[in-house]
């Protein structure tokens, strides 16, 4: 079942393994599919379609993607893939594709909230956000070598640009999985919490960033991401035009006036 509060009207995600919920302005995108989360193609459509909505959003500021309180998710449903062939394999790795990039290119800030297993799929998923909020509890991995594959959602080209091409080719070899502080150790998750405060955790984060200027926050969101993927004179122009963009929005207009009348840090954007 998916719902919505303070937002006007609920949200259909076409499944009912996928719930969007907005409280306020921030938007949760919880996955539903116990025990494990595996990620079927029906969930995969399911967080595409959230994405798609939250990402024509003005009202949502930030998001988080959360598995409830036990797991994140443990990976694609193996038991759907096994009797593929090549032929079938090409052809719904498109979609797969499509489903974690329309989670990449929401322009809010995107949180994972991480309790348990995050692993293959669902490691690719949280690394689809910008921050990663886990317990101490969890377990991250991309084991698909171990059966006989690779990643193919990401993995092997969003884990190098985190935590650099050495280690993230030690993690995809191997296929091991590592626990909360080493994950935090190699840069690949930002904050490590009990279990039982990852959700609340990540909410207090996302609704800081929600009071954040808008405008602003999307444009570095923007800037930053497509720049990692180009050479550095393109980002910089990437950034001098978002700069000056920027300049255009009530955002800056408050911020400015506000340093101008109140010092730094006191501006109260709409």
């Amino acid at each position: 079942m998916t719902s919505s509060t303070d937002s006007g009207s609920g949200f259909d995600t076409g499944t009912e393994l996928v719930e969007l919920i907005v409280d306020g302005a921030v938007a949760t995108i919880k996955l539903n599919r116990p025990p494990m989360n595996a990620l079927n193609l029906e969930l995969q459509q399911g967080f595409k379609a959230a994405a798609l909505e939250i990402s024509k959003r003005q009202d949502v500021g930030a998001v988080i993607i959360y598995g409830g309180p036990k797991v994140f998710a443990a990976g694609a449903d193996v038991k759907e893939m096994a009797d593929w062939d090549h032929k079938t394999a090409s052809l719904w790795t498109r979609p797969l594709a499509e489903s974690f990039t329309a989670v990449s290119r929401i322009p809010q800030p995107v949180i994972a909230a991480i309790t348990g297993y995050a692993l293959g799929g669902g490691l690719e998923l949280a690394l689809c956000a910008d921050f990663r909020v886990v317990g101490d509890n969890a377990k991250l991995g991309l084991p698909e070598i171990l059966l006989g594959i690779i990643p193919g959602a990401g993995g092997t080209q969003r884990l190098p640009r985190l935590v650099g091409p050495a280690k993230a080719k030690e993690l995809i070899f191997t296929g091991k999985f590592i626990d909360a502080n080493e994950a935090l150790t190699i840069g690949l998750v930002d904050r490590v919490v009990a279990p039982d405060d990852v959700y609340s955790e990540a909410q207090a984060f996302a609704e800081q960033l929600a009071k954040g200027p808008k405008f602003a926050l999307r444009a570095a969101k923007n800037v930053i991401n497509r720049g990692l993927e180009v050479d550095l004179d393109t980002g910089l122009e990437f950034e001098r035009a978002h700069f000056a963009e920027l300049f255009a929005t009530p955002d800056r207009q408050t911020g400015m006036q506000s340093f101008i009348e109140n010092g730094p840090g006191k501006a109260e954007f709409e």
